[in-house]
């Protein structure tokens, strides 16, 4: 639970904001004010925040790019 790991939950999760339902919002809220006020998250304010990211977020790995214009044998 480091204020780094706080930031980047944060930063991915900005995108999927309107998505989340009004409870998850308002505690949503309430988290990105403590972060922003500088106050670490407690254990379990964190694990939601977890939960949050879990949820919404979705890693896609990206294809290796292919060059259209390259000679292939």
């Amino acid at each position: 639970m480091s204020y780094r790991e706080q930031k980047k939950y944060f930063e991915e999760l900005r995108r999927f904001e309107n998505k989340l339902s009004s409870s998850e919002k308002r505690e949503y809220d309430m988290f990105l004010k403590r972060h922003k006020d500088d106050e670490d998250l407690d254990s379990l304010s964190f694990r939601k925040l977890e939960e949050f990211h879990n949820k919404y977020y979705i890693n896609r790995e990206r294809k290796p790019f292919i060059d259209p214009f390259e000679k292939r044998d």
